[in-house]
């Protein structure tokens, strides 16, 4: 693995970890795009497994999103325009000519290249996997008002259990009280991904407004690269396949594939089928 700072264009810095073949062009080298509440250091077992899977002379950069690992805070006025003006820096840095986002990750992706668009910063290829953008209302977000009171009031407990009711509809987790919910939460933080969830609740209030504050339109995405691979967990929340088949149906000469047993968190855990399919995406 290496490990680099990055200097952002409003004087804040990136942490950039790269596996693989260090000087691969260009035209091998993948960028991730990590989700909400989760570290570059999460993303190293897949990171590591897809860089193996893409073989020799190819190589995989992961950076820590503003807020969190060794990153910079938010700054002053944070909007999903500061993620995309981080994409395009990592680009630069790296050379990397494909994008892989992962959950909020892939919102910030799907943004990145619209705006990219007809520009030199336009990727060869593009994969999102879970992508969470609202699509046409596809996500419900009447939760993120009572998670930023959470927050902002220290209930942080409270705030996981808004959090996970809201990122989790449909669930039996979502039919538990609230009040209950936050017990229980409070109960499981000591794990290290809860605990780290914990640290990152501040940053994710900005992040998760600004994938989520705006319903965007599935035709306003049709701007894409024909190639671009949406991808769902069959195990993960429904939104997740409707927003994926809401963009692949927009997205001229765009594929969908959904993966019959993988659930959200099926990237960063490194599962070997996702590593395989997303390899052979981008080797084409």
């Amino acid at each position: 693995m290496k490990e680099q700072e990055v200097p952002t264009h409003d004087g804040g810095r990136l942490a950039l970890y790269s596996y693989g073949t260090p000087d691969a062009p260009g035209e091998r080298r993948v960028v991730v795009i990590g989700g909400a509440f989760l570290t570059a250091l999460i993303y190293r077992p897949f990171s590591v497994a897809l860089a193996d899977g893409l073989g020799d002379g190819w190589a995989v950069d992961v950076y820590d999103r503003r807020g969190r690992g060794k990153s910079t805070e938010q700054p002053p006025g944070y909007s999903m325009a500061t993620e995309i003006a981080d994409v395009r820096t990592i680009m630069d840095v790296t050379g990397a000519r494909n994008l892989l986002g992962h959950s909020l990750g892939g919102s910030v992706a799907l943004n990145a290249v619209q705006e990219f668009a007809g520009t030199p910063h336009e990727p060869d290829k593009l994969a999102v996997y879970d992508a969470a953008v609202n699509i046409e209302g596809s996500i419900d977000t009447s939760w993120l008002d009572d998670f930023e009171t959470a927050v902002n009031s220290g209930k942080l407990g409270h705030a996981m259990a808004h959090l996970k009711k809201g990122m989790q509809p449909a669930t039996p987790l979502s039919k538990i009280p609230e009040p209950v919910l936050a017990g229980l939460m409070a109960l499981v933080s000591r794990t290290k991904v809860n605990k780290m969830a914990r640290e990152l609740m501040p940053t994710g209030v900005g992040e998760l407004r600004a994938a989520y504050d705006e319903a965007e339109h599935a035709r306003d995405f049709a701007v894409l690269p024909a190639g671009t691979h949406f991808m769902a967990g069959g195990k993960s929340p429904r939104y997740y396949k409707v927003t994926a088949q809401r963009l692949h149906a927009a997205v001229p000469g765009s594929t969908f594939e959904l993966s019959p047993k993988g659930y959200h968190g099926s990237i960063p855990a490194a599962v070997k089928e996702l590593v395989s399919d997303i390899a052979g995406y981008f080797k084409g």
